[in-house]
């Protein structure tokens, strides 16, 4: 059965990228340090020949995780600063955008603009993903599936670096607790990937 999962590379302060992030600098500065668990894998790989992967063997377990859902969700904030990744995320699978305001036009195929809120739109993409999981990103599009109780697990990149300022990543949610469950821990060089059961 499908499960829908937000993952986030994030600072031990909580922070999702640096101050200042905006479409020129979508990571803030600094910020890109967060994403630093994805680097060294070179152009290709012998397994899988002119695909990039991390070097590490628990990066890669979760790069070829996210790699394999069949649909992703990602906040309009996300989507316009990432520019939508040209209309193809990975592999060709769609992507759902929850918002109020869709864009008066659309140039990507694949690309769904979904106005009836977070839970159709995980619906909607859970359905297109064909019994594989769902990935998200966005801050505020995970608040909101938090919120609706609608989201299953929270893949968090946690990295050794305090960034000070910038955009957390559940600054938003309600003053209710949220229950969790460690499921997973996996340590590489610089990064502990960490799985989340949201409790329902």
């Amino acid at each position: 059965m499908s499960e829908v999962f937000l993952t986030m590379a994030m600072s031990l302060d909580g922070f999702i990228t640096g101050p200042d992030d905006n479409a020129e600098n979508p990571a803030g500065t600094n910020g890109m340090r967060l994403m630093d668990w994805l680097s060294g894998g070179g152009a290709s790989d012998a397994e899988v020949p002119h695909t990039f992967r991390p070097t590490y063997p628990n990066s890669r377990l979760v790069f070829d995780e996210a790699m394999a859902t069949g649909a992703v969700i990602t906040g309009k904030r996300t989507g316009d600063f990432a520019g939508y990744w040209n209309g193809d995320h990975h592999d060709g699978v769609p992507i759902f955008v929850p918002t109020h305001r869709p864009p008066a036009e659309n140039p990507y195929e694949r690309v769904h603009y979904v106005t009836e809120g977070i839970a159709s739109c995980i619906q909607q993409a859970k359905q297109a993903a064909g019994g594989r999981n769902v990935m998200m990103h966005g801050a505020y599009t995970g608040q909101q599936a938090l919120k609706e109780g609608v989201l299953d697990m929270i893949d968090i990149q946690l990295r050794p670096v305090l960034l000070g300022r910038g955009r957390r990543l559940f600054d938003e949610l309600p003053a209710e607790h949220t229950e969790l469950d460690l499921v997973r821990t996996l340590e590489d060089p610089g990064v502990l990937h960490l799985r989340y059961v949201v409790r329902k």
